[in-house]
């Protein structure tokens, strides 16, 4: 493995003060390869920042995912569910920014009756507040991460992490495009497009029942890695049956990847699709 960063323990202690500060917990396997790594191959060693979870995806099953793949990867790797406070002065502890939750938040909660599963016993459902959900992040915060891959670092976006960039230009100038939705979880068929890129490389087609996400992709064609299709010619919308699943690119001295499977455990773990985080991971931090 190679390092792109050195950390001296002052700095990492320093880092590890300000994550913490910033509602940022590590791992169980994150915490044992910290100390693993840092015994067995000095101060020099990536660590990896994920922002996890919101209304639709819980964070503890994205957390148990991700422990598999940076724990397999010997990677130290810390959490948090604190997208206020992601920032330039966060992010600088990190080599690689993973993020798996949307855009929205919901500050008067989910209490729509039409969301609620004994809406029909409600007295007065006309008195319950409609749910309104509100975009989190900043240009700011957008403008952080574009700093952070221009500079060297990785950027990982996992699947409803398109719907961010509906409300920050900086954050989708980085990731490279932007959600429009899905149909409800089925069956459909992932095609590697570009089997000679890094990430794919190695990877063989792959069939998952996940939501199949639509999204738009704004840069070159050939940044594509993967495509998903409804094999039972069931479309979405007027968008066919079709969709990109993953892009991987150079921006800046960084990188970034994208892939739009994993709406359920099951499928963040099929064989294949696991393989091609791990590469994903591996590209992003220039690891050999």
């Amino acid at each position: 493995m190679t390092a792109r960063r050195r950390v001296n323990r002052r700095g990492f202690l320093h880092g590890l003060g300000v994550a913490a500060g910033a509602g940022v917990w590590s791992g169980v396997a994150g915490q044992a390869t910290s100390q693993r790594r840092s015994q067995d191959s000095g101060p020099e060693f990536p660590r990896v920042l994920a922002l996890i979870g919101d209304r639709y995806h819980n964070a503890d099953y994205i957390r148990v995912a991700l422990a598999r793949l940076f724990d397999g990867l010997r990677l130290p790797v810390d959490y948090t569910v604190d997208y206020a406070a992601i920032s330039a002065d966060l992010l600088r502890n990190y080599q690689l920014f993973v993020c798996f939750r949307d855009g929205m938040i919901w500050p008067k909660g989910y209490l729509e009756p039409s969301g609620y599963p004994y809406a029909s016993d409600l007295e007065n459902p006309e008195g319950w507040p409609k749910e309104e959900p509100q975009p989190w992040v900043t240009e700011e915060q957008g403008r952080a991460l574009k700093e952070f891959v221009l500079a060297g670092n990785g950027f990982f976006a996992l699947h409803n992490s398109s719907n961010i960039s509906l409300y920050s230009k900086n954050f989708r100038e980085v990731m490279g495009g932007a959600y429009v939705g899905h149909p409800p979880l089925r069956p459909f068929k992932v095609r590697v497009v570009n089997k000679t890129h890094p990430v794919a490389k190695g990877i063989a087609d792959f069939t998952v029942n996940d939501e199949q996400h639509y999204v738009i992709y704004d840069k070159a064609a050939t940044d594509i890695i993967l495509r998903s299709e409804n094999l039972d010619g069931l479309g979405y919308e007027n968008l066919g049956t079709q969709a990109i699943a993953g892009w991987a690119y150079d921006y800046g001295k960084g990188r970034v990847v994208f892939t739009a499977v994993g709406h359920t455990i099951h499928a963040l773990w099929q064989a294949e699709y696991f393989k091609l985080q791990q590469n994903a991971a591996r590209w992003l931090l220039r690891m050999t």
